[in-house]
């Protein structure tokens, strides 16, 4: 597929990574693979498939390694962003360039995701969405391809120059809401979300990196810290204190009960929230300033 480059960033992915690699083969659509630093075999199955490998050193973070491979993708017109366990049935890119061609003032485009259980994933509301007036996210599934105030970043199609020239994701998150950002900007800068209902893709949800100690401790801190930093970003109230008081409680119960599931899941929240209170950084805990 002429001007069409995939972007898979991988962790620990060798378990999902050859799927994801073999649809996208099946449509022609050639794939740089930016590997954060795996202490599996992630690289060597994206060689094997004839994917362009880069390896960061360590870790960069889901966005910041996303940015690296689409500067990468130097003769693209258009990016695909794909997670490794995420799995484009056949037609799906066909489906979305059509939907370019149809759309062409579209900014970001997104195929119909169904997930593991056989659901329709579609969000039907935005944090950082205040033009979607449905606060209580009521669902409502489209029936067709339909404007949408938010896209998951489990996979999107951008045009190369418009995302370099919006910045790429933002190089301060290093986990969650990269791509509630990302949409917000696109929306703001005037273009369509546009969900391609007709382009199907299959996600293993949770499946991109294999399972280690602390990882979910690790997601939840990012997830509250990043949930922090783009509420700041456009002057939305903090929900660092709320956040604190509600799991700081049930991780301290957790710990009590000796319910270890509870305690990374909460005191993870918890700990991100007073980070950000404290003025720490995401990219500074990872070891990235």
């Amino acid at each position: 597929m002429v001007g069409l480059v995939a972007i898979v960033v991988a962790h620990d992915s060798a378990e999902v990574l050859p799927a994801c690699l073999a649809a996208l083969a099946r449509q022609h659509v050639p794939a740089i693979v930016v590997d954060n630093a795996s202490r599996d075999s992630s690289p060597a199955i994206a060689e094997a498939a004839g994917a362009r490998v880069i390896r960061n050193a360590r870790n960069e973070g889901y966005g910041r390694a996303n940015n690296r491979g689409v500067a990468a993708a130097e003769t693209a017109d258009r990016v695909l962003i794909v997670n490794p366990d995420v799995v484009l049935r056949p037609g799906a890119v066909d489906a979305l360039l059509a939907a370019a061609r149809a759309w062409p003032d579209a900014g970001l485009l997104a195929p119909r995701l169904v997930e593991p259980d056989g659901r329709f994933f579609y969000q039907a509301r935005s944090l950082l969405a205040p033009y979607l007036t449905n606060p209580g996210g009521r669902l409502s599934l489209p029936q067709g391809d339909a404007c949408a105030p938010f896209l998951s970043g489990a996979c999107l199609m951008v045009e190369r120059t418009l995302f370099l020239d919006l910045g790429g994701f933002d190089d301060n998150i290093f986990l969650f809401y990269e791509d509630d950002d990302l949409c917000r900007r696109v929306a703001d800068a005037g273009r369509a979300l546009i969900h391609v209902h007709g382009a199907e893709a299959l996600h293993g949800r949770g499946r991109s990196s294999a399972p280690e100690p602390g990882r979910i401790f690790r997601s939840r801190w990012h997830q509250a810290w990043s949930r922090a930093y783009v509420s700041r970003k456009y002057g939305l109230p903090d929900p660092s204190v709320s956040h604190l008081m509600t799991n700081l409680p049930k991780a301290v119960l957790s710990a009590l009960v000796l319910r270890r599931s509870g305690l990374e899941r909460y005191g993870g929240s918890a700990s991100g929230a007073l980070a950000f209170l404290r003025g720490q950084d995401a990219l500074a805990r990872e070891g990235l300033r």
